[in-house]
């Protein structure tokens, strides 16, 4: 079991209990992120899956006595990157995958009718252009996204989840730089879609720029798969390359691990629960019985 993780998550239960700090607006009430228990088909219980969100405003209470009691239990944490903390080497790994020389400029690879989108967004974040000169597309979509999160990364979930637990304890599913390849592999043509589709999402978060961090804190994941509310998976090419695909492989990854190992906690992005392509759904076809418990 992952025991080191019980006292403290119980202790910052307790912290939050006493009412010291009133949360942030949007997140006064309980906290329920989507938590899901994962049966083999004779019932038994094999390993649990957690939406995870990368930042978060400060003192933002999120942990849950259902989280508390499945942390207990489980015996690994499998994540997308283990290496968060690794600042310089995520550096590197974008680095050596973002700059190509002889780029053209950012407004260039927007169609005519977005680049005044794209300028709003640059000066709503005190952003220059030219910033961005000599990076890939993907690269400079990813860059822009990065001016979308809602709090700060030092607050992110994931983080949280692998401070309290020890390296030989942890699995990853991917990886900084297989994660990077999977853009940079992208063609150009899909990758200016996704820097539209970036720009289009901020232009729309722009009016709620905390609504996907609420409803993350409500358990709220539905939609996160609806094309109606991503321009990203709204595009089919971007949907299969970035969502669709990748939660198959991880599928394929995760059946292997919940057949040879202890019973492990699961935690990745939310957008990778929800929807008919999502891991739950996926192991669900794989023979598991998957069942939202929070």
């Amino acid at each position: 079991m992952i025991r080191r993780l019980a006292f403290p998550l119980a202790a910052l239960l307790a912290l939050a209990a006493c009412g010291k700090a009133d949360p942030p607006p949007g997140f006064e009430g309980r906290p329920s992120p989507a938590l899901f228990e994962v049966s083999s088909p004779d019932g038994a219980v094999e390993g649990w899956m957690f939406g995870t969100i990368h930042s978060l405003p400060d003192g933002v209470a999120w942990e849950t006595e259902a989280l508390e009691g499945v942390l207990a239990r489980a015996d690994l944490l499998v994540v997308e990157v283990r290496d968060l903390d690794d600042a310089s080497g995520l550096r590197e790994a974008f680095a050596e995958r973002a700059y190509t020389a002889g780029q053209p400029p950012l407004a260039v690879k927007v169609p005519a009718p977005m680049r005044g989108d794209l300028f709003a967004v640059l000066a709503e974040h005190d952003l220059a252009a030219s910033a961005f000169a000599g990076m890939e597309t993907w690269a400079a979509a990813l860059t822009l996204a990065q001016y979308a999160a809602t709090g700060e990364a030092a607050n992110g979930v994931d983080r949280a989840l692998l401070a309290r637990v020890s390296r030989e304890k942890v699995v990853e599913l991917e990886g900084a730089a297989r994660q990077l390849d999977v853009f940079d592999g992208l063609p150009e043509a899909e990758q200016r879609d996704l820097l539209e589709a970036v720009i289009a999402d901020m232009t729309r978060e722009g009016e709620d720029p905390m609504r996907h961090a609420t409803d993350w804190y409500a358990g709220r994941i539905d939609h996160l798969a609806n094309p109606a509310t991503s321009a990203i998976l709204a595009d089919p090419e971007l949907r299969e390359a970035l969502y669709a695909r990748r939660n198959r492989e991880w599928t394929e990854r995760l059946a292997a691990l919940l057949e040879r190992e202890p019973r492990p906690l699961i935690a990745v992005g939310s957008a990778h629960l929800a929807g008919e392509d999502g891991l739950p759904a996926l192991l669900a076809a794989h023979g598991y019985t998957v069942r939202r418990i929070q």
